[in-house]
């Protein structure tokens, strides 16, 4: 059995005298006696646009509701419209932030992969590529079906359901069945043929009961080049609701096709331009290239392949129940399933069908199959809320690499689930278990105006890989810390005005399947498992916020130590596969600073601004092999050190007009920051007009969306091919570009 791999204690006295006091108050209070008197549980407050205070909270919280988001182009990931607020930095090769090879988020200096994400408390995973133990958010719900999306920049609840949230979490929350029956239709045209269809029917309240059933069908073209980027999706959900109780069931799928856009490196983009694509569907030419025959500029096999694509089918499965008690007891229980089937394709110049045709499909399979349980209670006693709860995951993942003989006379240009491979180059089986518990406690002083929340969280993650065919690693390997605290206090100064500051710890499970100790060889893992340790973080964060009479605000300052953090160096380019290596490149040292504000100037007129500050350094050299890499000092890849964004908003009578534009600054591609790419602008802007009630539809609005207003060219995301030591030449093909103006026009309508 490989040895356990647990954090080593690192905690100095002065930490650990205010985190027993803090433990002793998550504990005695327990023993009280709740009052008897049963009533019903207020109803959670969903917000209608952007709330840049976090009012109340002790970590620094901010989030959208259904009203921002209707703003953007239907379709849209909440993830884009994130990156709005301060500290959050997201990228994508398309307009709606969907693409899931070229997604990017990043928060504080921590990318996806060091991020936790839920929806309706589900845990979907880091939402990454390739994922293990997830799925990305536009694959779980219909976007029309978001009711808020909330971002914790620096440290997540306790009872966020994730395993890997380090840098902070995200939190979905579906609209769930409504009050009132009704049915909703809505389409949409726009650029590059993109028609969209969504349609909700809600039964409304009858006794108690309500649903929902509503699809989604979206189709569109790549933006250049050629190939689908299409997806359907079904969302139904049931209560069942009493006084002070109530049972819920929820089914979302969908099935996705999307082509892939060609990864440019900083070399190839100045040689073959911005707009440069894939071959599709000029198959002739592809099948010149792979024999050496280039044309148009191209010098390299990796300049341009056939096509790429990504295929997911995603069933989500949950039952909940949630129960109200005494004077504001509440215990809440659900548990969920979640299954996938992927394939990843590539055509490939590096081997070949046959003699005459020196292509072959190469691709990566997924097979996800999880289940889970989360729990939890809380229990008011006196000036005290506590809470504690458990989050349970067995999950079976599957992996292969396999490739596929093609036919010259028959290019792949249709996306389908190839079977019976021709050559099998390995397969993996992972099993990953997971158990967290975790216990808090609420300490309301001063009639409220001071509160303190102190509580701890235990995680225990055990991976297992098998290899049944290939030489990736296999063996055993385990994430264990049984106290990570967490300790927060805001203080009411005067009505509006609050001062916050938290401290948390933090680490993250080692990760299964592409990527991760077991991605390597078997010599690679011997080599490593015996001193790897989990990536762990701890936070400090405090700041003012202020909110009154249409004038939100919040300033934040914060410092985050990040240990042993662990990279995954690209050894060749994507399309090889080849086992990469993974480094532990010691500590990471963030500092920085957030301001946020929206403000109602006058009626109907509104602006918001968000400025963040982020310095993310590597503390020290790493070794690739025998060779000292000299990173110490030198920036985090990906990592803008300035963020911002603007936007004013103008509604008068049923006219809403909106205009916004996000500044990123230049962000380093090696980690030696030898190679980087420039800084840019990006502008969008969007104008609605609601109708009201217009012949048989109770409501009628029309919405205009444009995206990169002023057809900026640029690069989005960085990384898609993983990051290298030095490149001072720009030739990892790692860059992808952002997508031009486009424009999209929304009719929908409510019966």
């Amino acid at each position: 059995m490989e040895p356990r791999m647990s954090r080593p204690a690192r905690r100095t006295a002065h930490v650990l005298s205010p985190l027993a006091l803090a433990i002793a108050g998550v504990l005695l209070p327990i023993a009280a006696q709740a009052a008897p008197a049963p009533a019903p549980r207020d109803a959670a407050t969903v917000l209608d646009a952007v709330n840049v205070v976090g009012t109340g909270q002790t970590r620094q919280v901010q989030g959208l509701g259904r009203e921002e988001l209707a703003r953007a182009p239907a379709g849209s990931s909440a993830l884009k419209l994130l990156g709005k607020l301060p500290g959050v930095h997201f990228t994508s090769a398309d307009p709606w932030g969907n693409y899931e090879w070229s997604t990017r988020l990043n928060i504080r200096g921590f990318n996806q992969n060091q991020l936790g994400f839920t929806l309706d408390g589900i845990p979907l995973g880091d939402m990454s590529y390739g994922n293990h133990n997830g799925l990305h958010i536009s694959r779980a719900l219909i976007a029309e079906n978001l009711a808020f999306a909330e971002v914790s920049q620096g440290s997540g609840a306790l009872d966020t359901a994730s395993s890997s949230n380090l840098g902070g979490t995200v939190r979905f929350g579906s609209r769930g069945p409504q009050a009132e029956r009704g049915t909703t239709l809505a389409q949409t045209f726009g650029s590059d043929d993109t028609l969209r269809t969504f349609a909700r029917y809600d039964s409304g309240d009858i006794d108690g009961f309500s649903a929902f059933l509503s699809g989604a069908r979206h189709d569109s073209e790549k933006w250049k080049g050629y190939g689908p980027q299409d997806s359907r999706q079904v969302n139904a959900q049931a209560r069942f609701a009493g006084e002070t109780w109530s049972l819920g069931a929820m089914v979302n799928t969908s099935r996705r096709n999307e082509t892939d856009y060609a990864d440019l490196s900083l070399e190839s983009a100045r040689r073959l331009g911005m707009d440069w694509d894939n071959y599709a569907r000029d198959w002739v030419r592809a099948i010149r290239a792979g024999f050496g025959q280039f044309s148009g500029g191209v010098t390299s096999l990796d300049d341009a392949y056939y096509l790429g694509r990504g295929l997911r089918d995603d069933n989500l499965y949950a039952v909940n129940a949630d129960l109200a008690f005494g004077d504001g007891g509440s215990v809440t229980a659900q548990v969920y399933r979640h299954t996938n089937e992927g394939q990843g394709h590539w055509v490939t110049p590096y081997s070949a069908s046959s003699p005459t045709l020196p292509l072959r499909l190469r691709t990566t399979e997924y097979i996800i199959d999880r289940s889970g349980l989360t729990a939890g209670i809380e229990l008011p006693v006196g000036i005290h809320t506590v809470s504690a709860g458990v989050w349970i995951e067995d999950n079976d993942h599957n992996l292969q690499r396999n490739f596929y003989n093609l036919n010259a006379d028959s290019p792949p240009n249709r996306g389908f689930f190839y079977r019976s491979p021709d050559q099998r180059v390995f397969e993996q089986d992972f099993v990953s278990r997971t158990q967290v518990f975790y216990a808090g406690n609420r300490m309301d002083l001063l009639d409220g105006r001071f509160v303190i929340d102190a509580g701890f969280k235990s995680l225990n993650v055990e991976n297992e890989a098998t290899a049944r065919i290939g030489t990736r690693a296999q063996g055993r390997i385990e994430a264990s810390d049984s106290f990570l605290p967490q300790l927060g206090m805001r203080f009411e100064v005067a009505p509006g005005f609050e001062v916050f500051g938290a401290y948390a710890e933090n680490m993250a499970a080692f990760r299964a399947g592409v990527s991760g100790p077991f991605a390597s060889s078997q010599t690679g893992f011997n080599t490593i498992r015996d001193t790897l340790r989990p990536e762990t973080s701890t936070t400090f964060e405090g700041g003012l916020r202020y909110g009154h009479e249409g004038f939100q605000g919040s300033l934040t300052l914060y410092r985050v130590d990040f240990e042993d953090r662990l990279l995954t160096i690209a050894q060749c380019v994507g399309i090889l596969g080849c086992p990469s290596v993974l480094a532990n490149v010691g500590d990471v040292e963030t500092s920085g600073a957030e301001a946020a504000i929206d403000w109602t100037l006058a009626e109907g007129f509104s602006l918001f601004g968000s400025l963040s500050w982020n310095q993310s350094e590597y503390a020290a050299d790493y070794l690739d092999g025998t060779t000292r890499v000299p990173t110490a000092g030198k920036t985090v890849v990906d990592t803008p050190e300035l963020l911002a964004n603007i936007e004013m908003r103008y509604a008068v009578g049923g006219w809403e007009a909106r205009v916004g534009a996000k500044y990123t600054d230049e962000r380093f591609i090696t980690f030696t920051n030898d190679s980087r790419v420039p800084d840019y602008w990006v502008a969008d802007a969007s104008l609605s007009y609601r109708f009201g009630e217009f012949g048989w539809a109770r409501d009628l609005k029309a919405t205009l969306n444009v995206s990169n207003l002023f057809d900026e060219s640029y690069f989005a995301s960085v990384g898609t091919n993983g990051f290298v030591a030095r490149d001072p030449q720009g030739l990892n093909y790692t860059l992808v570009t952002g997508a031009p103006r486009q424009v999209f026009f929304t009719l929908e309508a409510s019966f």
